[in-house]
């Protein structure tokens, strides 16, 4: 005769209406983390420079700057100066003023669709203008036609990824794969040298597969190869370490540092598709300086933007792989400790001595 399966106790209905009102308030933050950003965001504090004589240059500026704050105007020399300045991404457009032709916008689509969107309205407002000013001459005697302002895309996006779409989605498996590796690897592999050295051969193997997949196959990265696997590969070692720091130290629960920290907290920060500037000050900063910012703004400049310094965001990578070594190496000498002074407790008292707190 089979043995009848025992069934699960109830559970106590006080701990299935908290179970419940947690599962509530975490789908809730949930939904908070990813669409607040979206909301919150709006176009202000956007670095332009604008290039010409200084008059002109500075009648522009006031125009721009008078009443709102959507742009943060910077003055440049001449147009190769407003251009450099793009392709170093310390801006995200410039106009450039002549004497006796039409203003030229530049934009850099690659920086930010969202921007040059903008830029394209001013320079419709600028074409209007100049019209408004053809049509009083045109009315004084003069049938001089009105100059028409050119847009130029000093750096567009690859053809590949006309909408620069993804480059943004580029950046969730970037989240998602670090912390599936660092929760995979503190579940399944034991031991801090086993884990470090799994950490190790999983960054390396994703970054050269992933940035594959992203530049060989489906043409989202541009760039070197190699530069763009090393930036994958750091931010992955940035999340995943830090998930295993954590977990070595305070043991399973230390896996809960990356949903909360870096997909809840970190990610709808990280400004992938528009200026961290567009945030409500200063969150676009801080996110700027977590894994999920600092790597999605590498990826972008690796591929786009050559000339643009990212020293710091490699640095903030390497720092936060650094964080999670030596959380590893920390909780290593806890456990060590501790197995140490249980072991002499061994040691000390005998076998079948009686134990004095127990007498």
């Amino acid at each position: 005769m089979s043995t009848p399966s025992v069934l699960p106790q109830p559970t106590p209905w006080r701990r299935a209406v908290a179970t419940s009102v947690l599962v509530a308030a975490i789908v809730s933050l949930v939904v908070i983390a990813f669409t607040w950003p979206s909301r919150a965001s709006s176009a202000h504090d956007i670095s332009i420079a604008i290039a010409g004589p200084s008059a002109a240059s500075n009648q522009l500026k006031s125009a721009l700057t008078k009443g709102n704050d959507t742009f943060d105007v910077q003055l440049a020399d001449t147009r190769a100066d407003a251009v450099r300045m793009l392709k170093e991404r310390d801006v995200y457009g410039a106009v450039v003023l002549s004497s006796g032709s039409a203003p030229e916008v530049l934009t850099a689509t690659a920086a930010s669709p969202a921007v040059a969107q903008v830029m394209n309205g001013v320079a419709a407002k600028l074409q209007a203008q100049a019209q408004a000013q053809g049509s009083a001459a045109s009315a004084a005697g003069d049938a001089a036609a009105a100059p028409t302002v050119a847009v130029t895309d000093v750096v567009p996006l690859s053809d590949d990824d006309p909408t620069g779409s993804g480059l943004v989605a580029a950046a969730f498996p970037l989240v998602m794969g670090g912390m599936l590796g660092g929760i995979l690897l503190t579940f399944l592999v034991h031991g801090t040298g086993r884990r470090l050295v799994g950490l190790v051969a999983f960054v390396v193997i994703a970054g050269f597969a992933v940035a594959g997949i992203l530049q060989g196959w489906l043409g989202i990265l541009q760039g070197h190869y190699l530069e763009n696997a090393a930036a994958f590969a750091l931010a992955l070692s940035a999340i995943a370490g830090t998930i295993l720091g954590a977990s070595t130290l305070i043991g399973r629960l230390g896996v809960s540092v990356g949903p909360v920290l870096f997909l809840l907290f970190a990610n709808p920060l990280a400004s992938a598709a528009t200026p961290s500037s567009f945030l409500p000050a200063p969150w676009g900063v801080i996110g700027q300086w977590f894994p999920p910012g600092a790597g999605a703004r590498l990826l972008r400049d690796i591929s786009y933007f050559p000339d643009a310094n990212s020293t710091l965001q490699w640095l903030i990578l390497v720092g936060w792989t650094a964080f999670g070594l030596a959380l590893m190496g920390i909780g290593a000498l806890v456990h060590e400790q501790r197995r140490r002074a249980h072991h002499g407790e061994h040691v000390a008292r005998p076998e079948h001595a009686p134990d004095p707190l127990t007498v």
